[in-house]
């Protein structure tokens, strides 16, 4: 039964054959970081957009609510 698991394992006996594999993973996970990077910029201008939203419904609110009461 353990050698149905390895059999698609390749290990080469030339170490050279990683050098194109861990290059593929340093662009992989460059471009991972920027992409996250991205979305959090992208979250942060969203937050302060409906935080900025929220204070002003909320001071219409104040605003009818102390002419309603005036």
């Amino acid at each position: 039964m353990k050698h149905l698991m390895y059999q698609f394992l390749y290990f080469p006996e030339d170490k050279s054959g990683y050098i194109p594999a861990a290059f593929e993973f340093l662009i992989m996970l460059i471009l991972c970081i920027v992409v996250f990077t991205v979305f959090r910029k992208i979250s942060k201008k969203q937050e302060m957009k409906s935080k900025e939203i929220e204070a002003r419904i909320l001071a219409e609110k104040n605003n009818t609510n102390n002419q309603q009461n005036i």
